[in-house]
């Protein structure tokens, strides 16, 4: 089985830049640019992708999520580097911080992967849209983020691998983990809200007591909100958390609007986009440009030799089969 990893580039690189204490031959952290392509080779060792897609929020990527709820994502505290010594000023590193992003999408031109960003969109719909293109029918899917909306995208073909967690999560393993099927979880979540997205989901319902509640949700099968409510409404009795469920219903709604990745918030353009870059990429790799950009960055001395050994399989395997 050919295997396409996917990873939700933002989630990566915010991980590097917080720990990587790696400075550029000028003083300036490269932490973050430095450690996503250190990760990068990690993860191709121990996946073996045969074809690499990453993916970045857009600029105003919340911006539709937005227009259904003021609240998404407000109040995040920004993110800083988890060390003590400090060099630069709050405006500095927030300037610093930017740049070595965009040093990331520079090092990433330069290699046999396909790189996916569109304004006002979030990554979560453009993974989503990947991992259901079928041109990748039949691949094994591994999906890399630590983020939990993508479990719901679990199913035959499709793993979610989380760095951090350092777990691989499966159909089967969510549903031994949460009692909760994915093709249920985004539901099930829209139920419970999200903290780190500043959604509030219904109150002293969490995921356990979903699953005990809605026993339902961990089987093969799509249920709707109105499934869970017309439940709710026959079982209330003295159970707290039907009752609150119904009261409730009007949040989960907006909460499942702004959640769900089964059918991602794209316009037709940008499929059509992504469409084309994905059934028309031609894999190419100039090593000299990246080693120049390394090079200029101070980060040449770490031995990327694993990933480059593995990009030049990419080409081959494209050629041959190509």
């Amino acid at each position: 089985m050919s295997r396409v990893m996917v990873i939700d580039a933002l989630n990566q690189f915010l991980r590097n830049y917080i720990v990587d204490p790696s400075l550029s031959k000028n003083g300036q952290p490269i932490g973050g640019a430095k450690g996503f392509l250190k990760s990068l080779q990690k993860l191709t060792r121990e996946i073996k992708p045969d074809e690499i897609v990453i993916v970045w929020d857009g600029s105003y990527g919340s911006r539709k999520r937005k227009s259904i709820n003021k609240n998404y994502k407000e109040g995040r505290k920004p993110v800083r580097l988890n060390r003590d010594v400090r060099n630069l000023t709050e405006d500095q590193e927030l300037q610093n911080k930017v740049w070595q992003q965009l040093r990331v999408i520079e090092y990433l031109n330069e290699l046999p992967v396909i790189q996916l960003k569109y304004d006002q969109v979030e990554a979560d719909d453009v993974i989503s849209f990947v991992a259901q293109h079928p041109k990748y029918d039949g691949w094994q899917k591994v999906i890399v983020s630590s983020d939990k909306d993508f479990f719901q995208l679990c199913d035959n073909e499709t793993v979610v691998f989380r760095p951090i967690q350092k777990e691989v999560m499966s159909t089967k393993s969510i549903v031994e983990k949460f009692n909760i099927h994915p093709t249920n979880f985004a539901l099930a979540r829209a139920i419970v809200g999200d903290k780190s997205d500043n959604l509030v989901g219904v109150k002293g319902v969490g995921l356990p007591t979903v699953a005990k509640r809605l026993p339902f949700l961990a089987e093969d099968k799509y249920y709707t909100i109105n499934d869970v409510i017309e439940h709710c409404k026959e079982a209330e009795g003295s159970i707290k958390a039907y009752s609150n469920i119904v009261e409730q219903q009007d949040v989960i709604k907006e909460n499942y609007s702004i959640m769900q990745l089964y059918a991602p918030l794209l316009s037709t353009i940008t499929k059509r986009h992504a469409q084309n870059v994905l059934t028309n990429f031609v894999p190419e790799f100039n090593k000299t440009g990246l080693l120049k950009l390394l090079i200029s960055d101070g980060a040449v001395e770490y031995n990327w030799n694993e990933l480059f050994v593995h990009f030049r399989k990419i080409i081959a395997d494209a050629k041959r089969t190509g």
